[in-house]
């Protein structure tokens, strides 16, 4: 039996660009006897867009509607949770009548059920929905891992889910930096920490000591092994996280040399250099792109930014509409148990 001192318990979140080895950090930080990270779910920032189809929580009827939306869909995921689906929608159902609160109540079960006292999530697309985050959870504490662009085009590329294509790969990661930038910014070093994922794989036990130190945990070595937890922690249908299940691999630093083609890598740097040196990434010296390449890429990134606004427009319209509060109610723990 375990006990620990009244603590405030900030939610954790991990966030970068698909394919930056979120998953690894996930497993890294869930192997951490005080932090449980679950593999990655469907609720969260669903439950938020749509937000105003389940009414007013102070509503016990509404909240009981919500509980069955995240505990009873396939969409949710919430099944690969390993949770008693109607323990979990009772406790929903009482939950403070905020959707934070709501929304934190299967992440919280989740970290119970390993005996753990922090619980948080990981997904890439929080990157770009980072204000959605903090409206639920505004105590949150984020973890933003950082990968070469070229990398990250290049596995992307490789992907089974991945159909948009190179140019829309190159943007993607363009607009998670440059996002993530501006909160990194704002939020500051108490809710924002930056790690590379080069580093992390270079020096595994200085990169988490500093995001431990950053969390206020105690740094635990079992961290520096998150292969042990592949096994349980990443949901089999994920085969392309198979690299998850054995030791750290340096080697995938710097592949996207022989992965991508002459022509992609032209035009990676030519769109993302300054993003590339900026975060400690060396240029090849490419030369330029051809320009009709060059403006192709342009109307894509284009797309993705008017998308982008587009959803911050919507939201700032459902706010509006809102019925009662969202963020979550802050969650203290005077003793726990394990």
């Amino acid at each position: 039996m375990a006990t620990c001192a009244s603590t405030s318990v900030r939610p954790v979140f991990v966030l970068g660009c698909p394919r930056s080895g979120t998953t690894m950090l996930q497993l890294m930080l869930h192997a951490h006897p005080r932090i449980a990270l679950p593999p990655e779910t469907r609720f969260v920032l669903p439950a938020y867009e749509d937000r105003l189809r389940f009414g007013d929580l102070r509503e016990p009827g509404n909240r009981a509607g919500l509980a069955q939306w995240i505990t009873g869909r396939k969409e949710t995921r919430f099944h690969e949770l390993g949770l008693d689906a109607h323990s979990v929608a009772e406790r929903i159902a009482d939950a403070p009548p905020t959707l934070g609160s709501a929304l934190g109540v299967p992440l919280q079960a989740y970290a119970e059920r390993h005996g753990k006292v922090r619980w948080g999530d990981k997904r890439p697309a929080y990157a770009l929905h980072v204000d959605a985050i903090l409206r639920l959870f505004p105590d949150a504490q984020f973890v933003h891992l950082v990968r070469d662009g070229r990398d990250c085009v290049a596995s992307l590329l490789g992907m089974p889910w991945w159909h948009r294509g190179f140019h829309e790969a190159v943007a993607t990661w363009a607009q998670v930096m440059d996002v993530t930038r501006r909160y990194a910014r704002r939020l500051g070093p108490d809710s924002w920490r930056e790690v590379r994922y080069e580093d992390l794989l270079a020096d595994p036990e200085t990169q988490l000591r500093g995001i431990c130190a950053y969390l206020g945990e105690e740094y635990a070595p079992e961290t520096t092994e998150p292969h042990r937890l592949a096994g349980t922690a990443v949901p089999a249908r994920k085969t392309w996280h198979q690299r998850t299940h054995g030791a750290l691999d340096a080697s995938r630093a710097g592949s996207w040399q022989q992965r991508l083609t002459p022509d992609q890598i032209r035009l990676c740097e030519a769109v993302l250099g300054e993003r590339l040196v900026r975060n400690g990434y060396e240029l090849s010296g490419a030369v330029r792109p051809d320009p009709a390449e060059l403006l192709h890429y342009r109307r894509v990134e284009a797309l993705r930014r008017a998308a982008h606004a587009k959803r911050r427009m919507l939201d700032r319209l459902a706010r509006v509409r809102e019925p009662g509060p969202v963020a979550a109610r802050p969650v203290t723990t005077s003793e726990f148990r394990a």
